[in-house]
């Protein structure tokens, strides 16, 4: 790469608009050189700025009494626990990246969502991920899905910490554009929390870690644009991950925050270089002066542009205090580490850049960082909104055979088990795992620094915010709230991460303005805090957008081993109950969508009130040590819930079955069976605690039926006597268990 005329053309070509172009140059007082076009068109990128979602993110509540940092103000927040204990978490995406190498892509979003952990001063403990891919059917799905999986196991397992649990959906609305979002969970001591930010002038700004390379320049701005058929060419835009190397910069971070030479400590994303020094400047109201000919660099003549805008990973940024240099360089030395000190803190708040000696950057750090332009884009109604909303469904053919119908969505990708995928991440390392993949609706972890434990999932469902942005938004918080309720915990605060198209084109952004509002609501209703996250844009390719995907992270907090809960039945005997109501339309179902080939109809009825009310109720009921068992009803319905409490509670020889007999309805069946109203849980007791479980929750105004018993062998369903789905659990599980696995073979 050589040194460029900049030209308005040039400007454009790096994302830049000609109105973002004029405030540089006022801000500046020039032109800007090259390398300072290069240094904007990433920190004003929307990957960085989140110029066209900033005005909106403000309506997320972010503030609660557990909340140490919030949102906004550092790479991650921070949330209290009690006993001085406290976690961080967060989610971000690695979409387009994946697009165009889904190894190199998921691995890289792997160990970028760990440093943001670790730079906030905690060991990271746990990974999840949230995968969106098309048909299974398409080979190139089947390449993607391949190499996304291997990418994150391999990260996640030669770094030592366990993948615990995710999630995936396939629709054809992802065929070309996956959504890969992972999501990383650490913890701290209170006094070892560590900031961001450069301060004090005449300290030096160290370089730490891995050496520079050509990979990943402009991943920020290549994250802000459409795929198109030139993706492709984008592969040096897609970093390049090493996991070993990861460990070791991971290990000499925490001993390093150990001692009190740290003034700061950021680590190089988006954006490499150029974000950690002009953020850590802003943040901390100083500037920074840095000499490029000091960074390590892996490959020869790499110009100022090329070393400023690397994305290569496995780095970091350490603002020390003056004259404790040697100390900081004897560990990194320790680690087999690089560790350059490559300039100092100063009072003037500018980033200037130097190479050689030569000024090739100049630049105030908090305009840099802060001051982007926010856009409030224009939106309006899509038309597809009203005509599916007033859909007429009456007309869709019964099913003539219900057990078949069962068997079709058990053998569905987006509810099959995907034992096919997690059997590939190493969960058990750190011997935390309490509750593993596949066995209930969350991860649970010990803390070994005390006697609680942690709850956490990933949860949305993309054709609920498709058919209704606002509701859909609601429905993603409600459910991952559910998913941890029904392990025992309570929910402390989520992180988002919003996948969406376009939003310059209007009925692009009325979804994602409609979403963050239900995300919104739902979380002061819940009282989960925003601790932070990601807004990934442009997950567009010729074909149209993504289904908009507002993925939430959620983690809740368990207060004793004993109220851990799974899913799966215990023993034949108990009483099979539902907390919540029993009818169901089957608008947005994946019923609708296997069986029917339909993405359309209103959402079933969705009451926030109600919903608190179910979570509340079984929270108590587990805490009083009244359920064996909660599974939250989802995907596929009452029936679909019922089978997976059934096949869950062991291999095929062993697994518990389960007789049903649902009362009398006017409504359609199908419905009954597998539609996906929200605001319930399928729950099991012990026959001695199902009046007390009955008069409890009448007491708290919860719908609740008495359906059946735990059995052996069989799922018998029926209603008002008649039998709807007669089946071997043996069999469902089998089509259950093989299905993904069979696609993948």
């Amino acid at each position: 790469m050589k040194e460029q005329e900049v030209t308005l053309d040039l400007v454009l070509e790096h994302g830049l608009t000609e109105e973002e172009y004029k405030l540089i140059c006022s801000i500046l007082g020039r032109q800007p050189n090259f390398t300072e076009l290069g240094v904007f068109s990433v920190m004003w990128s929307e990957h960085c700025s989140y110029k066209n979602s900033r005005f909106w993110l403000k309506k997320f509540p972010t503030t609660g009494p557990r909340i140490m940092v919030k949102a906004g103000d550092e790479n991650a927040g921070i949330i209290d626990i009690g006993s001085g204990l406290a976690i961080s978490f967060k989610i971000e995406s690695h979409n387009h990246p994946s697009a165009v190498e889904p190894f190199q892509g998921a691995a890289t979003g792997i160990g970028g969502i760990i440093r943001d952990i670790f730079t906030m001063g905690a060991r990271p403990i746990a990974l999840m991920d949230s995968l969106r891919f098309g048909k299974l059917s398409t080979p190139n799905v089947r390449r993607l899905l391949d190499g996304v999986v291997r990418g994150i196991s391999h990260y996640g397992n030669c770094i030592g910490i366990p993948t615990v649990g995710g999630e995936i959906y396939f629709d054809p609305t992802y065929e070309g554009n996956p959504l890969v979002n992972v999501f990383c969970l650490g913890i701290m001591r209170h006094e070892d929390m560590a900031l961001g930010r450069a301060s004090g002038v005449g300290n030096s700004v160290y370089y730490v870690g891995a050496a520079t390379g050509r990979d990943g320049i402009h991943g920020a701005t290549f994250a802000s644009e459409e795929l198109n058929e030139k993706s492709e060419e984008r592969r040096p835009s897609v970093q390049v991950g090493d996991p070993f190397m990861e460990k070791l910069l991971l290990e000499a971070c925490l001993e390093l925050l150990q001692t009190d030479a740290v003034v700061g400590i950021q680590d190089m994303g988006a954006a490499g270089l150029t974000c950690s020094t002009c953020e850590t400047a802003s943040r901390g109201g100083a500037g920074i002066e840095i000499e490029l000919a000091k960074v390590p660099q892996r490959e020869k003549g790499m110009i100022p542009y090329e070393i400023l805008l690397s994305e290569s990973q496995e780095r970091m940024l350490v603002i020390v205090k003056k004259g404790r240099e040697e100390e900081v360089e004897a560990i990194f030395n320790k680690w087999d580490l690089h560790a350059a000190n490559i300039g100092h803190v100063t009072d003037d708040g500018m980033m200037r850049v130097l190479f050689n000696g030569q000024k090739v950057v100049e630049i105030p750090a908090k305009q840099l960082a802060e001051d982007a332009p926010i856009y409030q884009r224009e939106f309006k109604e899509p038309a597809y909104y009203k005509k599916c909303k007033s859909e007429d469904l009456s007309a869709i053919a019964q099913p003539s055979s219900y057990g078949d119908i069962l068997k079709k969505l058990l053998g569905d990708p987006t509810i099959a088990d995907k034992r096919w995928v997690y059997e590939q991440y190493d969960h058990m390392v750190i011997t935390n795992t309490v509750v593993a993949p596949g066995v209930s609706d969350a991860a649970v972890l010990r803390l070994k620094e005390c006697e609680k434990l942690l709850a956490m999932k990933t949860d949305c469902n993309g054709r609920y915010c498709y058919l209704d942005p606002y509701i859909g938004g609601m429905i993603a918080v409600a459910e991952a709230a559910r998913n941890v309720v029904c392990c025992g915990a309570k929910p402390l605060a989520i992180t988002d991460c919003l996948n969406f198209g376009n939003p310059m084109k209007e009925e692009i952004f009325w979804q994602f303005k409609n979403c963050v509002e239900g995300i919104a609501e739902a979380c002061r209703q819940f009282e989960t805090p925003v601790t932070g996250g990601n807004v990934s844009f442009y997950n567009e390719n010729p074909r149209g957008a993504v289904d908009p995907t507002p993925v939430i992270g959620i983690v809740g907090l368990i207060d004793s081993q004993d109220h851990v809960t799974t899913a799966s039945f215990k023993k034949p005997g108990d009483v099979v109950i539902l907390l919540g109501p029993i009818e169901s339309g089957i608008g947005g179902s994946e019923y609708l969508a296997i069986a029917h080939g339909k993405k359309t109809g209103a959402l079933p009825e969705f009451d926030i009130e109600l919903e608190k009310r179910v979570q509340s109720v079984c929270l108590k009921l587990i805490r009083d040590g009244k359920i064996k068992s909660a599974h939250d009803i989802s995907e596929g319905g009452l029936a679909v819930a019922l089978a997976e409490s059934c096949i869950l509670g062991g291999v095929d020889s062993t697994a518990l079955g389960a007789s049903v007999d649902l009362p009398a309805t006017s409504q359609r069946l199908d419905g009954v069976l597998f539609g996906e109203r929200q605001s319930r849980i399928l729950i099991s007791v012990d026959p001695s605690d199902v009046m007390y479980v009955d008069d409890f929750a009448k007491n708290n105004n919860v719908p609740v039926y008495k359906l059946g018993t735990v059995e052996n062998e069989r799922l018998q369903i029926s209603c008002s006597g008649k039998i709807l789905i007669d089946e071997r659990i043996a069999d469902i599980a089998k089509v259950f268990r093989s299905e993904l696995e069979s696609c993948m073979s």
